[in-house]
Formats: C-alpha cells, sequence, structure tokens
C-alpha cells in the first residue's frame, strides 16, 4: 500500500466538531507525517463525516488503505456505514487525549465493525511527536505492510473453574430468570449511533430477557400528567438524603431549583411507565430528540440506580444510558447476583473515558453523565450523601438540568460488558479489579481534564491499557463493588454467553 486515505468521523451535533477542529487538524498533522515517514503517501478526505449519508458518499468510494482519526465523540455510522461490505484496510487512530472522548469513539465504533464483521485495527499513542513513538511507528508500519495489527491476547482467556458457592449462586438467579423473564423497558433505542449497544429481541429472548419499547417522546406528554404535590415530595427527599446542588454556578446560571425539579417530574414519569409495563429494569435513550424539550435525564438515572430514592422500595432500578443493552443485560445480571449474596445491589454504569499512570500503576478514569448510583460514593443505601448535581454542559444540552456526580470509593470490584460478535454470538466480557482513591491533586487534574461535572471513578481493571484498547468491544463498562466474579462467570456460561476473563 502506498496511497492511504485519512478520513475524519465526526458528532452529528456541530458545536462538539467545531470544539475539536484543532485537534483533528494537530492529529491529522501528526499521522501524516508518520505515514509519509513510512514511504506512503496519504491524502485527506475533506471534511468531518456528521451523517450515515456523508460516510456512504465519502467513504464507499475509496478502496485505498483508511484510517480514522479519533479525537472527540463521534458516531459509529460515520464511519460504519461507507465502509461496511469493503474489505480494504482499516484503521482506528486515537490520540488518546482525555479532552474530548475520542478513545471512547474509537472503542464504541471498533466494537461497532465487529458487530457487522467488518476488519478494523487500532492504534494510539500519547506522545507529542508521533514519529518518535516507536511502539506506534511499528504497529503503524505493520498495518502499512499487512493491513493490520495483531496485540497479544495473553491476558484474555476462557472462563476457568469456578467455586462450587459461585455456581449455587448463580443457580439461584438463574432459577428466578427461569420463573420470570426479566422484562426491559426501553426508552427508545441506542443513542448517537452506538450501533454495538442494540441486541434485540432475537439475542435476548434465548437469555432470559425480554425488551418492551416505548418512543420517550411519550415523556413529553407524561411528565404534564405529574402533580406538583409529589415533585415537591421527592425534591424534599433528594435534598434531606444528602444531594448537594450546585444552582447557579458562573458557568451554569440558569440551573436552579426550578431545573432540578422538572428532572424529577420526568423521574416520575419514568417510575410511572415501570409501574404500569411492571419492568424490571431500564434503557434511557438519553439523547437527542428530547434535548429542545425537556431536561437532560442523568439526575433521573443516576436516582433510579440508587437504593434512596423518592418512591422507592430501597431496591435500585438498573437505568442504562443511552439505551445500551450491552451494559444492561450485565447491569442487571450483577444487580441479581449481589442480591443473591445478601450485597447491596448497586451496578455503575460508566465510559471507558482516558487513563494514565499514578504511581507507577495504569489506572482508568471511569467517567459518564448520569447513569452513577449514590452507593459508589457513600457506601450506604440509606442515603444520597456524596452525589453533587452539577448543570450539564450547556453546550451539549440547552434545556437546563443537572449531573449526578460524585467521587467514587475505593474498593474491590467486578466489572463486565455483553456484546455481539461478528458470527452473531453473545460474549461477556468479565474482570477484577479496584476503585483506586487518588490524591486530591491528582483526581482534580485528570477530572477537570475530562468532564468536572460527572461522576468519576479511578480503576485498575486488572490487565493492561493495551488489552482493553486492543480488544474490549464497548466504549461502556458496568461495575460493581466486591467480588463476584465466579458467580457471573457460571450466569453467564449457563445463559448462554461465551465468556471472556481479562486478567494480567
Amino acid at each position: 500500500m502506498k496511497r492511504v486515505a485519512i478520513f475524519w468521523p465526526g458528532d452529528y451535533r456541530a458545536r462538539p466538531n467545531e470544539w475539536a477542529l484543532a485537534q483533528s487538524r494537530a492529529t491529522t498533522e501528526q499521522l501524516t507525517a508518520a505515514l509519509r515517514k513510512l514511504g506512503r503517501t496519504p491524502y485527506v478526505v475533506e471534511g468531518y463525516l456528521t451523517r450515515p449519508d456523508e460516510s456512504i458518499t465519502k467513504l464507499g468510494p475509496i478502496d485505498d488503505p483508511m484510517i480514522g482519526v479519533f479525537v472527540h465523540w463521534t458516531y459509529a455510522p460515520h464511519t460504519v456505514d461507507g465502509v461496511v461490505g469493503k474489505d480494504n484496510p482499516l484503521l482506528l487512530a486515537s490520540n488518546f487525549s482525555g479532552t474530548w472522548p475520542g478513545l471512547v469513539a474509537l472503542l464504541n465504533t471498533g466494537a461497532s465493525l465487529e458487530s457487522v464483521g467488518r476488519e478494523a485495527s487500532r492504534v494510539w499513542t500519547d506522545a507529542a511527536d508521533w514519529t518518535a513513538d516507536p511502539a506506534f511507528m511499528d504497529r503503524l508500519d505493520e498495518w502499512c505492510t499487512t493491513g493490520r495489527i495483531d496485540y497479544s491476547t495473553a491476558e484474555i482467556r476462557g472462563s476457568g473453574a469456578v467455586s462450587a458457592d459461585a455456581v449455587k449462586t448463580a443457580e439461584v438467579v438463574l432459577d428466578g430468570i427461569r420463573k420470570r423473564r426479566v422484562l426491559a423497558l426501553m426508552l427508545g433505542d441506542t443513542s448517537m449511533g452506538m450501533i454495538n449497544g442494540y441486541l434485540g429481541p432475537r439475542l435476548l429472548y434465548p437469555i432470559g430477557f425480554s425488551e418492551h419499547k416505548v418512543d420517550q417522546a411519550w415523556l413529553v406528554d407524561r411528565v404534564r400528567t405529574v402533580p406538583d404535590s409529589r415533585v415537591e415530595d421527592a425534591f424534599r427527599f433528594v435534598q434531606e438524603r444528602g444531594v448537594t446542588f450546585h444552582w447557579g454556578d458562573a458557568d451554569a446560571e440558569d440551573f436552579t431549583p426550578a431545573a432540578t425539579r422538572e428532572q424529577l417530574r420526568g423521574y416520575l414519569a419514568v417510575l410511572d411507565l415501570l409501574s404500569e409495563f411492571r419492568a424490571d429494569c431500564l434503557g434511557w435513550q438519553y439523547q437527542l430528540g428530547l434535548l429542545n424539550l425537556l431536561p437532560p435525564s442523568d439526575f433521573a438515572e443516576g436516582l433510579l440506580n440508587s437504593h434512596a430514592r423518592p418512591e422507592g422500595d430501597g431496591e435500585v432500578v438498573i437505568t442504562s444510558t443511552e439505551a445500551d443493552q450491552g451494559n444492561l443485560v450485565p447491569m442487571e445480571l450483577m444487580k441479581r447476583v449481589l442480591r443473591a449474596k445478601g450485597l447491596p445491589a448497586a451496578v455503575m454504569f460508566h465510559d471507558v473515558r482516558w487513563g494514565g499512570r499514578t504511581d507507577g500503576r495504569f489506572l482508568w478514569v471511569l467517567l459518564n453523565s448520569g447513569s452513577c448510583g449514590a452507593y459508589a460514593f457513600n457506601h450506604d443505601v440509606r442515603t444520597l450523601a456524596g452525589v453533587h448535581s452539577y448543570r450539564q454542559p450547556a453546550g451539549y444540552f440547552p434545556v437546563p438540568g443537572g449531573t449526578f456526580a460524585g467521587v467514587s470509593l475505593p474498593g474491590a470490584i467486578t466489572w463486565a460488558r455483553s456484546w455481539l460478535d461478528r458470527d452473531g454470538r453473545l460474549v461477556m466480557d468479565l474482570g477484577r479489579g479496584e476503585s483506586v482513591e487518588l490524591p486530591e491533586k491528582v483526581r482534580e487534574a485528570w477530572w477537570r481534564g475530562t468532564t468536572r461535572q460527572w461522576p468519576f471513578m479511578a480503576a485498575d481493571l486488572g490487565c493492561s491499557m493495551e488489552t482493553i484498547m486492543a480488544h474490549y468491544m464497548s466504549n461502556h463498562v458496568a461495575v460493581a463493588y466486591g467480588d463476584i466474579l465466579g458467580e457471573m462467570t457460571a450466569l453467564s456460561q449457563a445463559l448462554g454467553f461465551r465468556v471472556r476473563l481479562f486478567s494480567a
């Protein structure tokens, strides 16, 4: 290969593309220099690809090897729809920066390509000069020469031996699912182009799950039926249970108690829908259609994923943001395993956002806007202490509303993710890890380098950064405190998943 096409997958929304433009240009300059050093002739496809039709029109005719540049959030169809059905070498490249969620988009797009059987490789670097990073250059050269990059799979294995107690717990959960299959209420399909996040009934039915779709546009009407008295009771509840609201901050003057009340009105409307359909768990599309009509759903999602919540029964309602069924399934299974073991049934939803080294150890910054429950911040099912609500950034969310944020406490964790492989088979990725307490100065630097308004966890995922970047099949991860790896392994196998264990 001599000629190499470079393209920019983009966000559907104009402003995020504008914010990331400088990084896209700088990253492309670095990539172009690296390719030229390897004797290649790169050329750039003009402009961001911001819709599927643009991907089809601009990438479809290209037969040269192609490299997508990921420096901010991009929708998977803005790559996938233009390259699916083709076999020219494809590389996804990220600058591995936390400023914008570029590597998050790379992971989502890589998983989406895998689910439709399209070959692609991944490469990344955080070097100031890409040509001076020998590992990156070797991998880029490998791709230029062979059309693919092979990474070690030494830290990924099939399921191993599971203890008798773990099998017994898994059988208890399995028996419950057999007696009454899990019903997931889906407020819309996956949002923002997450092809890998939708499983659908043909895959859900065999594992004991069903979905009932309700167009989230229902909420526009349903919120009108929630009486003010219920909203006021909920508003009083969250304040008494310890939420700290950052109303009227310098960059959030329109974030007021009234905005929070409207978010609680949405929470109560969804609670009514859950009750009406007797649903066990929830997928919430969240974006984009209601952005100009209702406040963001983050605060409601955080409450649903918390034990202490208005009009609650002391249990969490597993809620997967962006209607991501690939996270919803393991979250609900983890909840049931935890409950069967007599443990708090709290499961957190996060982006695999970024990572860095501290004290000789690589830690991931797990960070998602709202689907992390209060238990992560306080380890007390009775309270919402430790929860902070900041205005969602106005550039993304025109209607004011708050997040459900906090600092995750240290402790042992189990993590999981389900996904669809190119053979149409469901896979469950599992691992042990640790939520780590960082020095405040380090934590704040990492947090402010990503999105300070969102819940924060610094996590060791139990394997190398390279294994996650090269082989992990999602931008999302489900996290629970405690060691339930054996139980999740046994349960996943019994339900028919192919299991992959990640371990150094």
